[in-house]
């Protein structure tokens, strides 16, 4: 049986579902690429026209959206909230929320603090993201103030992965002042977790 392949980049965006991997036991070929890949693995064009991270393929087709890959992953798993349940539609805007609300305005603040030159980069740029994000985070906040230990359902889903990895981008870009204190709480427990771990420990291990 041919393995489903993941091209990933370490601590990219394509974590969610090195992750949602991990925390589901599904076993996967995973191939790391250096970041950005459009500028350092160009061979990658041929798997994923758009040379971005993730690329997920399975059976010959082509996933590139990170939460659309841990949907996938989550399927018929305890990571995902099934249409009957009560949380359903909170659970998919999660979903969608994660990267367009919240991941973009970081990857904002990564082009101009690492990837562009040093002469192309603009603090202002990054300042007003920052503060973009910020004020888009709160929606994790005011959904964990109440108590709740995740965001749906009363369990872990790959919308905490999804979400949680874009806590994890504010923190790994000292951006954590951005977040609440029980989104910060909440973070913790998910970087904590063994299936995060490991994640984290495979996309460092040498190749083999």
């Amino acid at each position: 049986m041919t393995l489903p392949t993941l091209y990933h980049c370490g601590d990219a965006r394509s974590l969610r579902c090195l992750w949602a991997a991990e925390e589901a036991g599904m076993e996967i070929d995973l191939r790391m690429l250096p970041f950005p890949p459009r500028a350092f693995a160009p061979e990658y064009k041929e798997v994923n026209p758009l040379k971005t991270v993730p690329g997920w393929v399975e059976n010959g087709v082509l996933l590139t959206e990170s939460a659309a890959i841990c949907e996938r992953i989550a399927q018929g798993t305890a990571l995902e909230v099934r249409p009957e349940e009560a949380d359903y539609w909170s659970y998919r805007n999660w979903l969608h929320r994660s990267d367009a609300t919240l991941t973009f305005p970081l990857a904002i603040v990564i082009r101009y603090t690492r990837v562009e030159p040093p002469e192309r980069r603009l603090g202002q740029a990054v300042e007003d993201y920052k503060a973009f994000f910020a004020g888009r985070a709160r929606s994790i906040e005011i959904a964990l103030a109440d108590g709740r230990e995740w965001l749906c359902s009363d369990r872990f889903t790959i919308a905490d992965i999804c979400v949680g990895y874009a806590a994890f981008l504010a923190r790994t870009l000292r951006a954590e002042d951005t977040l609440g204190e029980a989104t910060v709480a909440w973070l913790d427990r998910l970087v904590a977790r063994p299936g995060f771990v490991r994640a984290r420990a495979r996309q460092s291990a040498p190749s083999s």
